[in-house]
Parts: structure tokens; C-alpha cells; sequence
């Protein structure tokens, strides 16, 4: 299986450090003594409550190793500042040629994505149509519904 490396910036590393060690710490506490009270309520076998906290215990367990699997492989990207060049960490203001709309994004890693605030990751098309580029470009990207242009208006860190 080839190494998979997670693009983030330094403070979304940051981030996820903190959730992990709050997981491995206050939330894994508080998850164990919800299995010992529920352990205290008699037959496991019929018992509702423990299944429940076992059920959490392991959504835990999960979140924690993906979080670790995260830091792990985790690349942090420091922002480019090419004047007028898109990388990431650069937010774009461009204009949809055929139906004249202006729309502003940011390019982030792929941990950081979040199409529906305007955070565009660098690995989707959208992005790696956009980086390199500079204000005043038109760029052409691959969209499943064909081919989309936008002119660059703007950029900025």
C-alpha cells in the first residue's frame, strides 16, 4: 500500500493534536467509567447500557486511530507568497466566463477542504486547475460537466 500523505496547515496539525489528546485523555476516562457503572447494573447479557458504552468505546478507539493515522502521515504545507501566484493558502476571487458569477475561494490541503465555506482542496480539479496561475488569467478546468473557465481577479494570502 503506497504511503498516503495528508496536505494540512501547521495549525489544523495543531488542531488535531489537541482532539487527539483530549480523546486519549478526558474522553477515554469518561467512556471507561460509563462501561463501569453500566457493569455495576448486573447481567451483561441484557444490558443495554453496556452495550451502549462498548459501542462508544469503540467509536472512540476508532477516532483515535484515525486521528493518529492522520498525524502520523501528516505533511504540513507552508503557505506560498508568490506575488499574484495561486498556492495554497491563497484566496482567489474568480469569474465564471459563460455565466459571469464572481466567486471567492480558498486553497487549503485536503484535511482542511470545506466546498460548501469557499475552502477548495488542492487536490481536487477545481485546485489544481488554479495553482500556479496569476490575477488576470483565464484557466480552463475539467468538470464532469465539460470544460469551465474562470478569469483570474484576484488573490491574495
Amino acid at each position: 500500500m503506497a504511503d498516503n500523505k495528508y496536505k494540512m496547515s501547521r495549525e489544523r496539525y495543531e488542531e488535531l493534536q489537541k482532539e487527539l489528546d483530549y480523546l486519549q485523555t478526558v474522553r477515554e476516562k469518561e467512556v471507561s467509567e460509563l462501561i463501569k457503572e453500566a457493569r455495576s447494573y448486573g447481567d451483561l447479557s441484557e444490558n443495554s447500557e453496556y452495550d451502549e458504552a462498548k459501542t462508544e468505546q469503540g467509536k472512540l478507539y476508532s477516532k483515535i486511530a484515525e486521528y493518529k493515522n492522520l498525524l502520523e502521515n501528516a505533511e504540513i504545507v507552508e503557505h506560498t507568497h508568490r506575488a499574484g501566484v495561486i498556492g495554497i493558502g491563497s484566496r482567489v476571487k474568480v469569474l465564471d466566463v459563460e455565466f459571469g458569477e464572481e466567486s471567492e475561494y480558498q486553497i487549503v490541503g485536503s484535511q482542511e477542504a470545506n466546498p460548501m465555506s469557499g475552502r477548495i482542496s488542492d487536490d481536487s480539479p477545481f485546485g489544481k486547475g488554479l495553482i500556479g496561475h496569476k490575477i488576470g488569467e483565464t484557466v480552463t478546468i475539467e468538470a464532469p460537466a465539460g470544460e469551465l473557465q474562470f478569469e483570474i481577479l484576484n488573490v491574495t494570502y
